[in-house]
């Protein structure tokens, strides 16, 4: 199933849900979090939604990966061992698995942002001793739906922010 985010931008603060502080804050008073996911933990995905932060500067890690667009506001990403990132509206990020640093919120930031889910060699191992046993577990006859591959006939699901003018 496809999902659709239509002007993440625009969409209403009041549709996001209340995230609380932030974890490791380093200003007062501290940054807080809203957003919205529209998966959680799919086959290869951790999450995806939107997030966004009020004006702060914070610790952060970012155990997975992490795809983003940012859709509003500005930031400033300061690695730990790296050159500070800059970051404005109209930007698209990744950052590798287990990235850490300070962010510096200087106004309302809006992004939309993949977790992505690479699974370690343990997980795989795991899995993979998993799968026969499922198999092997399953009823004779009966079909398994697979949430990976989904119907073709489901519809898509889409978001909109405000209504389209045509």
């Amino acid at each position: 199933m496809a999902i659709l985010i239509s002007n993440a931008a625009a969409m209403a603060k009041q549709d996001l849900d209340e995230l609380g502080p932030v974890k490791k804050p380093l200003s007062w008073p501290a940054a807080v979090l809203t957003g919205k996911k529209f998966i959680d933990e799919a086959p290869g995905i951790d999450s995806m939604g939107i997030w966004e932060c009020s004006p702060g500067r914070w610790e952060r890690t970012i155990m997975q990966e992490e795809f983003a667009h940012f859709v509003k506001g500005s930031a400033r990403f300061i690695p730990t061992h790296g050159v500070p990132i800059d970051i404005h509206a109209g930007d698209t990020i990744w950052f590798p698995a287990n990235s850490t640093g300070v962010w510096e919120i200087s106004e309302d930031v809006r992004k939309v942002y993949v977790i992505i889910d690479r699974p370690s060699f343990w997980q795989r191992l795991k899995a993979s001793i998993r799968l026969p046993w499922k198999s092997w577990s399953e009823p004779s006859g009966l079909p398994v739906a697979s949430a990976a591959t989904g119907s073709a006939a489901e519809p898509a699901l889409v978001w909109h922010a405000e209504p389209r003018k045509t």
